[in-house]
């Protein structure tokens, strides 16, 4: 059993829960998923079986799109809704809509984030949701993180009562980037404290909401032996690449792992990127520049050695 599976994770579960239910319904150790959704985020989890678990890497480079909510009113410790209170500030009017939209305008683009502590990223080899455990402080790292689209997709509700303001958005961006930490950060930029108090991915690795299965359906595909036709292809992993289709000459070298010169692909120019090279149809093998050969490439990975 090859190819991709886009599951539709619920809410209440790990990334890792996903996988290791997946394999007991499958019946395969070679499940592997690309990219981590928190506990309490739902949407797609883009999962990789048998030989797809070759593009795990490139599935988790890949642009995402989110749908959420972003609250003004007080923080938390975990930058969602799980977390405990940290600062409080009322909002004490309706801002205008155009402020709002402002705000969310001004960081389409590239922008640096400092993760939230309870994330997994690591420093001097520990998990900042480690040192958050522990009531310890570390200094982040600042990361980049490219911002394609942050829009507005509701009015705005103010709860006088609770000295909440809250709206939903839409956002799509690059690897890496902590939807909740922009949802804090557009807080700061209005001048109030803020969560993210809801998030539902709806777009990974180009898999998208309606083609997405649950758990049960999964299983339900699998005990009728369909569940095949409901995996997508392995190539949808290595979209992001330039398709190079080569004749049954190079496949022969390429299925060896030779190094070759970039007009044995029938390229004009040499590449600076990696490839993607197909063979009657189907990726085999992404090849990339080789630092110490002027002209040639190497095999970078080998996906298949048969078609």
């Amino acid at each position: 059993m090859d190819g991709l599976l886009p599951l539709w994770k619920e809410r209440g579960m790990t990334s890792h829960d996903c996988v290791f239910k997946l394999r007991k319904i499958l019946h395969t150790k070679k499940i592997g998923h690309g990219g981590t959704l928190d506990p309490d985020v739902d949407g797609i989890l883009p999962i990789c079986i048998g030989k797809a678990t070759k593009v795990i890497e490139y599935l988790a480079e890949s642009g995402k799109v989110y749908e959420g909510e972003i609250t003004l009113g007080f923080s938390t410790t975990t930058e969602d809704k799980s977390g405990e209170p940290v600062e409080i500030k009322r909002v004490e009017r309706l801002i205008d809509v155009e402020e709002i939209d402002a705000a969310m305008k001004s960081f389409i683009g590239e922008i640096t984030q400092i993760p939230p502590m309870y994330s997994a990223v690591k420093v001097n080899g520990k998990r900042l949701y480690e040192y958050a455990r522990n009531n310890e402080t570390v200094e982040r790292p600042v990361r980049q993180a490219e911002i394609y689209r942050f829009e507005r997709t509701s009015d705005i509700q103010w709860d006088k009562e609770k000295g909440t303001l809250s709206w939903r958005f839409e956002v799509a961006c690059g690897k890496g980037t902590y939807v909740r930490t922009l949802a804090v950060d557009t807080g700061k930029k209005l001048g109030y404290p803020a969560h993210m108090s809801d998030l539902t991915r709806t777009k990974s690795a180009g898999m998208e909401k309606h083609q997405a299965m649950t758990l049960q359906q999964v299983a339900d595909y699998y005990d009728a032996g369909t569940i095949d036709e409901h995996l997508l292809p392995l190539e949808i992993g290595v979209a992001r690449f330039k398709r190079v289709d080569i004749s049954h000459e190079v496949w022969e070298k390429v299925r060896n792992g030779m190094r070759l010169e970039y007009k044995a692909f029938h390229l004009k120019e040499m590449p600076t990127k990696e490839i993607a090279l197909f063979y009657q149809g189907k990726v085999v093998s992404i090849y990339q520049p080789n630092p110490n050969e002027k002209n040639k490439l190497k095999p970078s990975k080998v996906l298949r050695n048969e078609v």
